[in-house]
């Protein structure tokens, strides 16, 4: 289901221009926001002269109206449909001691009508509200163009790509993530640094892998947690072939780390695979995590927080699932082509068909009958968007990197779930990765959310991202 955003509006003003513009521009960007399917907390024509903001006693009504709100806005939007008062617009924002992503609009004048009674000047004025922001150390965010008028495609779009980055700051903020078992020891690459997770606002929840099994254990075959959750997996994904013991053990496997993640408020979730699950409890977990992002819990394996941070970040801008994959082999001698893998918990998003099987790398290992579970299928061809997030502790920072390509319809003879990538400079890239010594596990969604998770990342979580172009 699809989140309702809620935008807290400040209407700019200054009297020295023709104020009726103020009085219009509120009235049609009201106007727009409601066709656009956002609620809005503004200031009321019987609160402020005109709905606006211009004085400082108007700034401090607006702040407060704001507070009493605080857990709806999610953003603020500014609009200037004339030069607006700058240090009204910087008051109230400050007054109401939201931490969310505010973005600057501004109305263009029509070069027809520049006369005193219709000039606007919010072209200026814009500049004038940034520089008053930037002082006062609120971060904020612009439209493609400087200026850009409210009822046109062009800010529309302005609006799908600020409610994006809005749903990532808000999605982050109190984030609490599910550490389920230990990080695999042949696994260095995965490890990260709580602590600096911690001061961006995000904490870890840990549970062993031995609690897990004994929770399992505890849950009998009619339990009704049991029962529901083994419905849910045949209902998934075709099970033909696979065992029914195989079967009954996701289902409570599932139905326990369900009750677990409710219980202790966490959203997404990282989880021990290899090969613990395999050889003391008898099945991979791949079809739980599936079935988790799908539902937009994301859910990654070989107990990667930063990635399922990142697979995260692109279900949040797009409202579609995500999955972690391996930047795994090259595609024969083209250099801007990749094949990514993983063996699998793709959400079924990602799929043009997909059954269940078992996993053909472990079960050589550990037998084939202790590898039922994972998620096979080829992944379908479409837009794609990617990020990693990684905790750097010697510079004690959040960085990441992020960019935009295609899934393709390359034909590939492989198991598990597996799609061939095309990214523009690919080679550039990947250079990139292996300079600056990222993990070979990549955050994909089927998007163009670059740039929204981008902007969140950058300016309001304040992490260090390369755009990759």
């Amino acid at each position: 289901m699809k989140k309702q955003l809620t935008f807290g509006l400040i209407v700019g003003n200054r009297g020295f221009f023709p104020d009726h513009l103020a009085k219009e521009g509120r009235e049609e960007m009201l106007g727009v926001l409601e066709k656009a399917g956002i609620k809005v907390i503004a200031l009321t024509p019987e609160q402020s002269k005109y709905g606006a903001v211009e004085t400082h006693e108007e700034a401090r009504r607006c702040g407060e109206l704001f507070r009493k709100h605080r857990d709806e806005i999610d953003g603020i939007l500014v609009t200037l449909p004339n030069f607006g008062d700058e240090r009204g617009i910087a008051d109230a924002i400050r007054l109401s001691t939201l931490k969310v992503p505010v973005l600057i609009q501004a109305t263009p004048d029509r070069k027809d009508i520049m006369k005193i009674s219709h000039r606007r000047d919010s072209f200026c004025g814009k500049m004038s509200a940034c520089n008053n922001l930037m002082q006062y150390g609120i971060p904020y965010s612009l439209t493609k163009s400087h200026t850009v008028q409210p009822d046109s495609d062009e800010f529309r779009r302005d609006l799908e790509w600020f409610s994006a980055v809005c749903r990532v700051v808000d999605g982050f903020s109190n984030l609490r993530i599910g550490a389920i078992g230990a990080r695999p020891a042949a696994f260095n690459t995965v490890r990260y640094s709580e602590r600096l997770l911690e001061r961006s606002g995000i904490s870890v929840e840990t549970l062993d892998l031995s609690e897990v099994m004994g929770r399992v254990a505890r849950l009998k075959d009619n339990d009704d947690a049991t029962q529901a959750k083994l419905a849910a997996i045949n209902s998934y994904v075709a099970t033909k072939g696979i065992p029914q013991e195989a079967l009954m053990k996701m289902a409570k496997l599932g139905a326990v780390i369900d009750t677990w993640m409710q219980q202790t408020h966490c959203t997404v979730s990282a989880i021990q695979c290899w090969t613990s699950m395999e050889e003391y409890f008898g099945v991979v977990p791949c079809t739980v995590m599936s079935m988790m992002s799908e539902n937009l819990f994301s859910s990654a394996c070989e107990t990667d927080v930063a990635g399922t941070l990142s697979m995260y970040a692109l279900a949040l801008a797009s409202e579609t699932p995500s999955a972690l994959l391996d930047w795994n082999n090259n595609y024969g001698d083209d250099p801007d082509k990749a094949v990514c893998f993983h063996c699998s918990n793709l959400p079924k998003h990602f799929f043009a068909d997909v059954v269940m099987d078992f996993q053909e790398i472990i079960a050589g290992t550990v037998g084939k009958e202790n590898t039922f579970g994972t998620c096979v299928g080829r992944v379908k061809a479409g837009a794609m968007s990617y990020v990693r997030f990684s905790t750097d502790d010697y510079h004690g920072k959040i960085r990441g990197y992020i960019g935009e390509g295609e899934f393709t319809n390359d034909p590939l003879e492989t198991f598990g779930g597996a799609g061939v990538v095309k990214i523009p400079n690919l080679q550039k890239l990947l250079h990139y990765i292996c300079e600056t010594g990222f993990e070979h596990h990549v955050a994909a969604n089927f998007s163009k959310v670059a740039s929204p998770v981008y902007e969140a990342a950058v300016r309001y979580l304040g992490w260090e991202m390369h755009l990759h172009a």
